[in-house]
């Protein structure tokens, strides 16, 4: 029986040690930032979208790829509801606020579920990473899937990563994933740029703090795995009025006290990919 286990084990070993992959970049895109929270719910989408206006404030040319595959978010946060042109073999970004825009939910109806097995998402992000065509972008933000699963593996495996973000809570629950996904993207030789805190606290009309999902835990996570540590960010009102509005709050209003934090955060991840 103990031998039987050994080969098993050697066999599983083998199997999940990393390998050499050719690595192809995205055209049109000079630098391609993941955002990545390995947990759901923890608000990576309006991050993500976020940031992007955050940088593109800073006089660069941004995009927003939405690789969420089950669950894309962008149509509604950018407010759009139209199909990208296409040639029958490549896809042409949807511009608007200056920024180009490409995500599955452009092309299929919102209440399609997406009941796909693997093989059916990786062909999906195939789509997105190799046949879309970009317009001098600088930086290309990708919002990907919570988890490590597929889209990850694909991602990390197939196409040339400049960085990656990962978005949490304080909430311990949320960083036993981050944990997670910290050592997939170490696994796999991409480079995180930094952890970011998001619905880090709660600010009352009494001028106090609440932290309703715990406090430090991002950034103690941060220092316990050597990574940066990029900033908090608030529970805000206005950040998600703004996204049901289709009208993301750093490009609506960014003299605001949450597009200044994401300026910030944004000064930082230029500086850690460049």
């Amino acid at each position: 029986m103990s031998d039987n286990k050994a080969k098993i084990s050697d066999g599983l070993r083998k199997k999940a040690s990393p390998k050499n992959f050719t690595k192809n970049p995205i055209k049109g895109a000079k630098i391609v930032i993941m955002v990545s929270s390995a947990k759901g719910g923890v608000g990576k989408s309006t991050f993500a979208i976020n940031l992007t206006f955050a940088i593109q404030k800073k006089g660069k040319k941004v995009g927003l790829l939405d690789a969420d595959i089950y669950g894309p978010s962008l149509p509604k946060m950018i407010g759009l509801n139209e199909k990208p042109k296409t040639d029958g073999k490549i896809l042409y970004p949807i511009e608007k606020y200056g920024a180009q825009f490409m995500s599955l939910g452009f092309l299929v109806d919102e209440k399609t579920p997406m009941i796909w097995r693997g093989p059916m998402v990786i062909s999906a992000i195939k789509t997105l990473t190799e046949k879309v065509e970009w317009k001098d972008l600088d930086f290309l933000i990708v919002d990907m899937p919570p988890g490590t699963g597929d889209t990850q593996l694909t991602f990390a495996q197939d196409v040339k990563i400049d960085g990656a973000i990962i978005v949490s809570t304080p909430q311990e629950l949320a960083l036993i994933d981050v944990q997670r996904g910290i050592r997939m993207f170490d696994k796999t030789k991409i480079k995180i740029v930094g952890l970011v805190d998001n619905m880090s606290f709660f600010k009352g009309d009494d001028g106090k703090k609440y932290n309703i999902f715990g406090e430090g835990g991002v950034e103690k996570t941060a220092k316990e795995f050597n990574k940066k540590f990029l900033g908090k960010i608030p529970i805000s009102t206005k950040l998600r009025e703004s996204a049901d509005l289709g009208l993301p709050l750093t490009y609506k209003e960014p003299k605001n006290e949450i597009s200044k934090i994401f300026s910030e955060i944004a000064d930082k991840v230029m500086q850690g990919v460049v």
